[in-house]
């Protein structure tokens, strides 16, 4: 039962992500330009059309809000599973996911892209450039699935310890 919890998450994880972008875009990359940070960290401007790295990306006018959609689905359904009550770990890797998820929905109803930064390379090995909230969702991935191995259920009705 820890609903504010995730809220919270939600909204720190959003505000950090888009004012992490805002100053990418208006301040840092003016010019667009890459920083090299160190030998495996730079500051790279990128435009993803699709979802993670670049999966579905396509210039149809549709596809954002298709995509939009369908993110939006699943923060609803997930903000009722924050709802209806979760242990502490579950409500904040919900929380996390559903913040980052609707952060990446403003971003790319904005103009049909996510704005990406976070550029980390090891020798020849590249991941895709990512962003506060691509970072988010997979940390609350990582919670969720952690708290629904090792977390014990709550039955109905029951109510964490300390809680009313």
């Amino acid at each position: 039962m820890y609903k504010k919890l995730g809220f919270v998450v939600a909204f720190i994880a959003l505000a950090a992500d888009l004012a992490t972008k805002w100053i990418m875009l208006s301040i840092v990359m003016q010019p667009p330009k890459m920083i090299e940070i160190s030998s495996f960290f730079s500051l790279n401007l990128g435009f993803n059309r699709g979802i993670s790295f670049g999966l579905l990306s396509s210039p149809h006018f549709a596809t954002p809000y298709l995509l939009s959609t369908f993110a939006l689905i699943v923060v609803l359904f997930l903000v009722t599973q924050l709802w209806r009550g979760t242990s502490k770990i579950e409500a904040i890797g919900i929380g996390s996911i559903v913040g980052g998820a609707t952060a990446n929905v403003i971003d790319r109803l904005a103009d049909g892209t996510v704005t990406d930064f976070l550029d980390f390379q090891i020798y020849s090995y590249h991941w895709p450039t990512f962003n506060v909230a691509d970072t988010a969702i997979f940390c609350g991935v990582v919670l969720f699935i952690a708290a629904s191995i090792f977390d014990e259920k709550l039955s109905p009705g029951q109510t964490e310890p300390g809680e009313k």
